[in-house]
């Protein structure tokens, strides 16, 4: 184990150390009620889906079946719930809320809406929204795959721009080595941008950007591609393509005779969008990024 991992471990421990202690795990009861975590969500999962097989309870909770048998014991003994054999197999168990175990959902379910509301309050707008974000962030990268939200594709914003310089240094230093001078480049392209006259899409999955393209001006019959990107976690479904033939469909419809774009040849999953709608290869030429050689591509498309 290398020390980058162990300083990753420990600082991934002391998060959990923190946030069990912010809501309450280590209480002997959450939320001033006389109920566990594990308790109250079980409470939880049958408040919202009506009733459940045990099989169903481990299985969404992740709980050892004795752990839960022994939980619906006390569930049970306190008149919150009921437990009956299924009509449809009688080895199965169902498990449903009583009107007292509705009662006490209801009531943990407040106060915890009363604590988070608590803790936001202390904090910026800014700062709420981080918080949130990076919150989201971890369930989608330890959450494992998830349906893909549907991809919205619209005009730049305020702080869009800022976003694809910030995400093109970030993603092209991590999967190729590119540093400043490339972040630097990206900059000086977004900085020229004339938006009265040039043309952008940000794409954006679940409220969170993923991906954009801009189009800018050549010349009078020349229209540029430039900066496509799409986010790792979007990749796969299209939306490079869909980008692309945005920015195509743009440059036809505002009267231009062809359309070019630079890249490179390591970028191989982009070359194949842009061959897959008609761009050709027009020239290469050697040169280095960061110490790194490359091949810079012009590829072109009539209009």
């Amino acid at each position: 184990m290398n020390s980058l991992t162990k300083a990753r471990i420990s600082e991934i421990r002391a998060f959990n150390r923190f946030y069990t202690k912010v809501i309450g795990v280590l209480q002997a009861g959450m939320h001033d009620s006389p109920y566990s975590l594990a308790e109250a969500r079980v409470l939880f999962e049958l408040a919202h889906a009506g009733q459940l097989e045990t099989g169903e309870l481990r299985a969404l909770l992740g709980l050892d079946a004795g752990y839960l048998s022994r939980i619906l014991a006390r569930l049970d003994a306190d008149g919150l719930i009921t437990r009956e054999r299924s009509a449809a197999d009688a080895r199965k168990q169902v498990v449903r809320l009583r009107e007292a175990g509705a009662a006490m959902f209801a009531t943990i379910d407040a106060r915890s809406a009363e604590e988070v509301e608590r803790l936001l309050g202390g904090l910026t707008e800014d700062g709420q929204e981080r918080l949130v974000s990076s919150m989201a962030a971890i369930r989608r990268l330890l959450g494992g795959p998830a349906p893909r939200e549907p991809f919205v594709i619209r005009a730049p914003r305020l702080g869009d721009l800022g976003w694809v310089v910030q995400r093109h240094a970030e993603l092209y230093s991590r999967e190729y080595g590119w540093g400043v001078d490339f972040e630097q480049l990206v900059a000086r392209i977004v900085g020229g941008f004339d938006l009265t006259r040039d043309a952008g899409w940000i794409a954006e999955a679940g409220g969170e950007r993923v991906g954009c393209v801009f189009c800018e001006h050549g010349d009078a019959s020349t229209a540029k591609l430039r900066l496509l990107l799409v986010e790792p976690a979007a990749r796969g479904a299209g939306l490079g393509r869909r980008l692309v033939e945005e920015c195509v469909r743009h440059a036809k419809q505002a009267g231009y005779e062809r359309i070019t774009l630079w890249t490179r040849d390591c970028l191989v999953s982009a070359r194949r969008i842009y061959a897959g709608v008609g761009f050709a290869l027009e020239s290469t030429r050697k040169g280095m990024e960061s110490g790194i050689e490359v091949t810079d591509e012009v590829w072109t498309r009539a209009l």
